[in-house]
């Protein structure tokens, strides 16, 4: 069989979409001997008619029907493939990476991506979800090139940062562990009696480091999703981020409680985006890091 070639591709795209031999070259600029050689030629190659010519209009034969779908795949991938070549060559990222604190809630990255893919189809987003320092330790090593997390662990003078959001933690239990039975403010000394839920990673900017940690009887989980799941099953008490239980709250699945020494710094946790300095951002990813620093205004 002969190489096929994206110009018969075309052709039989061109075909199908107009209706006929005589339109498809008109579109085509061609005349319409061009375009029937260009099918017959075609068809002779893959050994398969592609077009009924028994009617007064061509119509697509079953065969013709079934590679029509690859026909256009093959089509929207070269087109792609010269679109990605354009943007390459301007200075366009071919990818952007970004690292997303687990904390950080989704609804705003979302929301950001969807803009992004209309204004940069060819440039494809990977997200990574990370905990605590192990989300700055990806932008630090080039892993990615935005980085969404607590500005807790982006003050460094290797980072420029921009505040974005708040988001508030609150100690929860299961409604039928011990602790939910409290209806004050339960001290240290009771709260150290049960186990403790606690996010941690193995960066090494957090190593040794514990936030909002009060009891001595800790489960260190790097997954958000499983503390989540623990928190449920009534296997713990821990403080997690408001967006993620307000819904588990209002059904009942959980119940908040009031640890007396809850560290006021942890309440509240500022999230900004923060990029390398060092690092010449290309064009999309200046156009996220000021598209997300504008929504982020009041």
């Amino acid at each position: 069989m002969d190489a096929l070639t994206l110009d018969q591709i075309y052709i039989f795209l061109a075909v199908v979409d107009e209706g006929s031999f005589s339109k498809a070259a008109k579109k085509l600029n061609r005349a319409q001997s061009a375009v029937t050689y260009g099918i017959q030629k075609l068809e002779a190659q893959i050994d398969v008619p592609l077009f009924d010519r028994a009617a007064y209009r061509a119509t697509l034969t079953e065969a013709g029907r079934a590679l029509l779908l690859r026909a256009r795949r093959i089509a929207e991938e070269a087109n792609a493939f010269r679109d990605s070549a354009k943007g390459l060559t301007s200075g366009l990222e071919a990818e952007l990476a970004i690292v997303l604190d687990s904390m950080f809630p989704m609804p705003p990255l979302a929301t950001a991506l969807q803009e992004f893919t209309e204004r940069f189809p060819t440039v494809t987003p990977r997200v990574y979800v990370q905990p605590l320092g192990a989300a700055a330790e990806l932008l630090l090593d080039g892993t990615c090139a935005i980085g969404l997390l607590q500005l807790l662990f982006a003050e460094m003078p290797t980072l420029k940062r921009f505040p974005l959001l708040t988001i508030d933690l609150i100690p929860v239990v299961a409604p039928n562990h011990p602790l939910a039975e409290f209806d004050r403010p339960i001290e240290t000394h009771e709260l150290q009696r049960y186990v403790q839920l606690v996010l941690t990673d193995r960066s090494s900017m957090t190593a040794g480091r514990d936030y909002g940690v009060l009891s001595g009887q800790t489960w260190r989980l790097a997954d958000l999703g499983a503390k989540h799941s623990m928190l449920l099953s009534g296997l713990g008490w821990g403080n997690m981020p408001s967006h993620l239980v307000e819904d588990d709250i209002k059904r009942g699945r959980l119940k908040i409680i009031c640890p007396a020494d809850f560290d006021a710094r942890v309440v509240h946790l500022a999230m900004g985006g923060a990029y390398r300095a060092d690092q010449r951002l290309g064009p999309a990813g200046q156009w996220m890091v000021e598209y997300l620093s504008t929504v982020s205004k009041p």
